[in-house]
């Protein structure tokens, strides 16, 4: 079992930055695919972006450009860096990784772009 605790969410404007982390316990070295997930009352859950342990990475059309994700394997830890917030950013936004055969979830850190 893995757990993931995620954490850097807050309140920032439009425009503004935020940066993500993900910790998993005891390792994430099992977790050849980790990513970030984010949730918004009324919508389905909404894939953001992933990266593997080879260094690959994926982003939802949405984040691309704006969103970096990157892995530090040593620390156990997962990050996403946001820049140029906007109000659709806004959600709980929750840690995934996967081992091929089962999937692992945080409990969301809360995320909300207002001016």
């Amino acid at each position: 079992q893995v757990q993931l605790v995620e954490s850097g969410g807050g309140v920032v404007q439009p425009g503004g930055s935020l940066r993500l982390s993900c910790v998993g316990s005891p390792s994430i070295f099992r977790l050849y695919k980790m990513g970030w997930y984010r949730q918004t009352p009324g919508y389905e859950r909404e894939w953001v972006a992933y990266i593997t342990t080879d260094g690959l990475t994926k982003y939802t059309e949405s984040v691309e450009d704006r969103f970096t994700i990157s892995r530090d394997s040593a620390k156990n830890t997962v990050h996403l860096q946001m820049n140029s917030l906007n109000i659709w950013d806004t959600g709980v936004y929750l840690c995934w990784g996967f081992d091929g055969e089962t999937e692992y979830w945080g409990k969301g850190t809360l995320v909300t772009v207002s001016s």
